[in-house]
């Protein structure tokens, strides 16, 4: 057997790819631990060069409508045909199951494809300003403009379909995009850019840098070119990223706490069967994961029995078999961090329902019953493969309970109790609150915004090309016509 061949990474910069200024930082496998990528970060000069490029570009560059349709839609075409090749990068960037990584490259052509189609929707509308008196014949009317530079700023957990949800968008209102990956998941934003130039999109108006947060991070927000941030992170570097941009427009997804509800009148079978992907797909390193699974009491033992069936056939391990449910978390010290927030609990009186034990980076799908409120498990999100059961007997007091946090991004909620649902739908304070599906239940062509410390703004093409564009209204009262 040959050594593993270690992809090289470089930015691409004023329509070339070309080495970083900076050195280069090493990439590992997530399971295996040995070297995957080597990637060429950028200096603050490059990085100003950058910026200028692609400021200039564009305001020149000549690309209509139906061209940013036809590209996007050309990129998801050619991402379905190398589908199973973006896959193994998923999983080589990020140590998800191939079956995650497959349902990741999909979703991405989706929201290519979506995003082609706003891009001939983006349409104003005419105000009826003559309904006023005085204003008769006066006409006016929105229309939708580019705002520039879209900063585009994406995480490890989706590095390829977040990427698309940012630059999909950007690229149909007409912007220029720069991004800049997660430093542990280069690979799959080099393949995709490659891709989206392969299929026409002009070279002038995209960038991909790399380097750390705290470094390049830093630089972006202080940019004033930079019309636009599209952000996912966690929500502390949201606030200062925030606070760095001031009055400039920003799209923020930040932090999560989610949880699901199943009530004594679901479909247990089916809820059960939904909670078990939603709790630990990608390893639980999703924002909208259920962490907390409230079960009203009477059918709690019922629900635990379920799970317990239907976790013990599955497989935690390599996550290129085809057969691994759960694979390695993003870095060992995510591993160390969610195994103490484990054995913290279980010290303060929570009990292991289910799995627990580790090897490397690889957790086996965990749940904790009984676990005190003021835990790190109940009061943080862990970004990990655990679930917490908690008994409740009064609905209002357990939606008080997932209200009380400082989150806001997504519920679930099971049952059969049309009152109950309502109740739920009215009372939870989210972003968004799915009735007989999970708090993971995210198709890309709904809406998908926080509240609270959830962050703001909103992905979803439909949604998020608006928000990339400015609206101007413009309105005109015609002369009087010559005799």
């Amino acid at each position: 057997m040959g050594e593993a061949t270690v992809a090289r990474i470089e930015p691409f910069i004023d329509g070339e790819f070309r080495p970083g200024a900076k050195g280069s930082a090493e990439v590992d496998d997530k399971f295996s631990g040995a070297a995957a990528a080597e990637v060429s970060q950028i200096s603050e000069e490059q990085l100003d060069r950058a910026v200028g490029s692609l400021v200039g570009a564009q305001a020149t560059t000549a690309w209509s409508v139906a061209d940013r349709s036809d590209v996007l839609a050309a990129g998801a075409a050619a991402l379905r045909e190398r589908a199973e090749e973006f896959a193994r990068l998923v999983v080589a960037d990020t140590g998800f199951t191939i079956t995650d990584a497959r349902r990741e490259v999909a979703r991405a052509a989706d929201t290519l494809q979506l995003s082609g189609e706003e891009a001939r929707r983006l349409v104003g509308e005419v105000i009826p300003v003559d309904a006023v008196r005085g204003q008769e014949g006066r006409v006016a009317y929105t229309t939708y403009h580019p705002r520039g530079v879209v900063c585009a700023i994406t995480p490890f957990n989706s590095p390829l379909n977040t990427v698309t949800h940012k630059v999909g968008p950007a690229l149909a209102a007409g912007n220029a995009v720069l991004l800049k990956p997660a430093t542990q998941t280069p690979q799959c934003a080099d393949a995709l850019v490659r891709l989206l130039l392969d299929v026409g999109l002009p070279p002038g108006l995209i960038s991909v840098v790399y380097g750390s947060g705290s470094t390049v991070g830093g630089w972006l927000a202080r940019d004033e070119r930079l019309a636009y941030y599209a952000f996912t992170g966690s929500t502390e570097v949201g606030r200062v990223l925030q606070a760095s941009v001031g009055l400039r427009p920003t799209q923020l997804e930040l932090g999560s706490l989610s949880s699901t509800l199943i009530t004594a009148s679901a479909d247990l079978d089916r809820a059960v069967s939904l909670c078990v992907n939603a709790g630990f797909r990608k390893a639980g390193q999703v924002c909208t994961s259920i962490q907390r699974l409230y079960v009203e009491r009477s059918v709690l033992d019922e629900v635990a029995d379920l799970l317990a069936a239907a976790l013990g056939a599955k497989v935690a391990g390599d996550p290129a078999r085809d057969e691994t449910f759960v694979g390695p978390l993003i870095a060992p010290s995510e591993a160390d961090r969610v195994g103490q927030v484990i054995e913290q609990a279980l010290e303060s009186g929570a009990r292991l329902a289910h799995g627990g034990s580790r090897t490397g980076n690889v957790l086996e799908p965990t749940v904790v019953a009984d676990v005190p409120s003021g835990t790190r498990l109940m009061r943080e999100e862990i970004f990990g493969p655990v679930l917490v059961l908690r008994a409740f007997d009064d609905l209002a007091a357990a939606v008080d309970e997932v209200n009380d946090t400082p989150y806001g991004l997504a519920a679930g909620v099971f049952t059969d109790n049309v009152t109950e649902a309502m109740f739920a739908a009215r009372s939870l304070r989210m972003g968004s609150v799915h009735i007989n599906e999970t708090s993971s239940s995210r198709l890309d062509l709904m809406p998908y915004t926080g509240v609270k410390d959830s962050g703001h703004g909103t992905e979803g093409p439909r949604f998020a090309v608006r928000e990339m564009s400015e609206r101007r209204l413009v309105s005109w009262l015609p002369g009087h016509p010559v005799a």
